[in-house]
């Protein structure tokens, strides 16, 4: 039974989106610092890259976006960040505790995962 108090949402249609990536664009871009602004209507992000010791920094690029696709822009990126952290934090356990000191549940999948990554990658 739904609540009257809260509308249902129709599910968006699913789209499948074809991507092309030119070579130039492939090879992505470092940078190491982002400077964010924005207006009533959208969001810049200027992504720069600062070399040590020197007094000027280029912008590489200029990203443009509607605060809609701004807000879920952050929310993929707080989910990938999140991901990468539990990663992260499994792996340190991982290695410094030991199999038997890893209690929570919610691990366990991950775990799996780590450990098949582990027994295909060699180091010499």
């Amino acid at each position: 039974m739904s609540d009257p108090s809260r509308p249902e949402v129709p599910d968006a249609p699913s789209h499948q989106i074809q991507v092309e990536l030119d070579d130039a664009t492939a090879q992505g871009i470092y940078t190491n610092l982002a400077l964010v602004a924005h207006t009533e209507t959208e969001f810049l992000f200027d992504f720069l890259f600062v070399q040590p010791q020197q007094p000027k920094a280029k912008v590489r690029a200029r990203i443009i976006s509607s605060p809609m696709h701004t807000k879920r822009f952050f929310l993929a990126l707080r989910e990938n960040l999140t991901r990468y952290e539990l990663d992260i934090r499994l792996c340190q356990r991982l290695l410094g505790l030991g199999e038997k000191d890893l209690v929570a549940p919610a691990l366990e999948k991950r775990l799996t995962q780590v450990k098949s990554w582990q027994s295909r990658v060699t180091v010499s």
